[in-house]
């Protein structure tokens, strides 16, 4: 695998911050710049993931929009009760 590019970015952060962050680093025996760095990609991940799921969202809310189908609140909690038993059932089927 090769290295990606990486180039320095600036960022303004006020004095608060900079030392909250400078002390998490000292107590973590890591460098405020590492520390920094793992924040945001920790950050653009998780809200990667999150509007992945949004766009989830708004396509199963398309395909309800242009099909009408569905199953219904009863049927799913049914279906959803009954994980994890001996009597397990399918998933329910959707209709109109």
């Amino acid at each position: 695998m090769t290295a990606a590019a990486v180039r320095p970015v600036a960022i303004k952060i006020d004095e608060d911050t900079r030392a909250r962050i400078k002390r998490l680093a000292d107590a973590r025996h890591r460098t405020p710049h590492g520390l920094m760095r793992e924040a945001i990609t920790q950050y653009v991940e998780r809200e990667e993931k999150r509007e992945a799921f949004r766009q989830d969202t708004l396509r199963a809310w398309e395909e309800y929009r242009s099909t009408g189908l569905h199953a219904s609140d009863e049927e799913v909690q049914t279906w959803l009760s009954n994980w994890g038993t001996d009597h397990e059932l399918p998933a329910p089927t959707c209709h109109k």
